[in-house]
């Protein structure tokens, strides 16, 4: 009777799983170091290793019976069955399971607890090796003379020894579930967090399917740690907010909603016109654009759409929007959220997006992002983390974005572009060019929005801004994404 063959994978897997595993064994340079450290102290290490990926990438990840295994892998099989049955694992699998790069990090998200748990039972690895090895020797030796009787007795010496070896392994069972437990519980903390990551900026799963393991590590690294990391949250609730704001009904306007107009109709003010109101300072601004027909008011008459031509977000980034509002929140942050749920309101209405970044008239930075182009994620991170410092003018961001409305009205007939002006500070414009801007309004017919980000003064009746702008509010708590919810409906 031959002996029953002997394992030294604890996770049962066909090929396709060992090929996964090889394949992302290959590609991650991280995973191949942290084998090669462990393996140079103990044998079991590469094993251990793969079974963890097998075990978080599998739909159903099932472990064999104990007699299955070697000797030399029982505490494999050990800690896998501790992982699997932490009270994370459950959770962290929802995360990893059919995505291999998920499951890689996630075994490297738990090699400090490997590492600890294979340093601790050294000692009880080494001697089931060498329980193994001299098995192995004694059964070869006496294999041409063994009776079917002498072989059975063989083979339950065998069992015996195995669960002996699972005896001597319950000794440090506690040990081992409670670091797994905590291992477990750090690796679906890790891997929630850059899924949660990825979502905020845009990228969705299926993108995430079908790009290059090295091109996603270094994606999730730049996420980390680039300039509004710390704003990820922010970000993914301003884009959130703005897609509600996208399919939301307008109440108390009759007909459908097709954009905005000026006027002075009380009932169809949009919220943030009435929210001059409540500011004392701004009450004349109110009273003022309510005087002469200038109010910001919800259009639902006719048949004309929202906006055909370019999204072009002008964003501020001189010293001043450094400063930090409620909750840390600086006034960058929530300026280049904003402009990013633009850029995602552009892309669901088929319109480019173009982001200008200003400061000083000889700092201008400019990402173009075609309607009928993907938006490439490197493209957006370059966008949201350049940031010029200098002054502030005006000017030279405004004067960009008609050429490109103007070269767009010139290429292909479109009008009614939006230009949403996102800044923190005054700034004069001379007469000369505020005709020519006034001209290429009329002509063009583009909508200017105006966000005075944490400055209230430049909002102030009689402001540049004010003159330059169809509908400027005052943005002063950075921590609500909700103060330019309404601009998601009429652009």
């Amino acid at each position: 009777m031959p002996a029953p063959e002997r394992h030294t994978a604890a996770v049962v897997a066909d090929r396709f799983d060992r090929l996964t595993w090889r394949d992302t064994y290959g590609q991650s340079a991280a995973l191949r170091e942290l084998a090669e450290e462990l393996s140079a102290r103990h044998d079991c290490a590469t094993d251990l290793l793969a079974d963890a990926f097998l075990a978080a990438y599998q739909a159903r990840p099932r472990l064999r019976e104990c007699t299955e295994m070697t000797l030399s892998r029982m505490f494999n099989h050990q800690v896998i069955t501790s992982l699997m049955e932490s009270p994370d694992f459950a959770e962290l699998h929802r995360e990893t399971a059919g995505d291999p790069y998920a499951a890689a990090m996630a075994v490297l998200a738990q090699a400090t607890a490997l590492r600890r748990l294979l340093d601790d039972t050294q000692d009880a690895q080494k001697a089931q090796e060498a329980q193994e090895t001299q098995e192995t020797q004694e059964r070869a030796e006496q294999a041409a003379q063994q009776t079917a009787a002498q072989q059975t007795a063989a083979q339950q010496t065998t069992q015996q020894a195995t669960h002996q070896a699972a005896q001597a392994l319950g000794a440090a069972a506690p040990g081992i579930r409670a670091v797994t437990r905590n291992a477990g519980a750090k690796a679906a903390a890790a891997v929630r967090a850059e899924a949660t990551l990825m979502r905020a900026w845009g990228v969705g799963s299926g993108e995430l399917e079908r790009m290059p393991f090295d091109r996603r590590a270094r994606l999730a690294e730049r996420l980390r740690t680039g300039r509004l990391a710390a704003w990820a949250e922010l970000i993914g609730r301003f884009r959130q907010m703005a897609h509600g704001e996208r399919a939301r009904k307008v109440e108390h306007t009759s007909g459908e909603l097709i954009g905005v107009t000026l006027g002075n109709d009380l009932s169809r003010v949009v919220p943030s016109e009435l929210a001059n109101l409540g500011l004392p300072a701004l009450r004349a601004v109110f009273a003022a654009r309510y005087a002469a027909g200038q109010l910001m008011l919800y259009d639902s008459e006719g048949e004309r759409t929202t906006g055909r031509g370019a999204v072009i977000a002008c964003v501020d980034t001189s010293h001043s929007m450094y400063a930090e509002g409620p909750g840390g929140v600086t006034r960058e942050a929530w300026a280049k959220a904003c402009a990013l749920a633009l850029l995602d309101q552009a892309r669901s209405g088929g319109r480019d997006f173009v982001g200008i970044l200003f400061a000083a008239a000889d700092k201008l930075r400019i990402f173009r992002f075609p309607a009928d182009e993907a938006a490439d994620i490197d493209r957006v991170l370059d966008f949201a983390e350049t940031f010029l410092g200098g002054g502030t003018s005006y000017q030279r961001p405004l004067s960009a974005a008609l050429e490109l409305l103007a070269e767009e009205y010139d290429d292909a007939a479109r009008t009614r572009g939006d230009i949403v002006m996102l800044t923190d500070d005054e700034c004069d414009v001379t007469e000369e060019w505020m005709r020519g801007w006034n001209d290429a309004k009329h002509r063009l017919g583009f909508r200017v929005f105006g966000l005075a980000v944490g400055a209230p003064p430049a909002a102030e009746a009689g402001s540049v801004l004010d003159a330059l702008c169809d509908n400027l509010r005052v943005i002063d708590d950075f921590t609500d994404v909700h103060t330019a919810a309404d601009l998601f409906r009429v652009i």
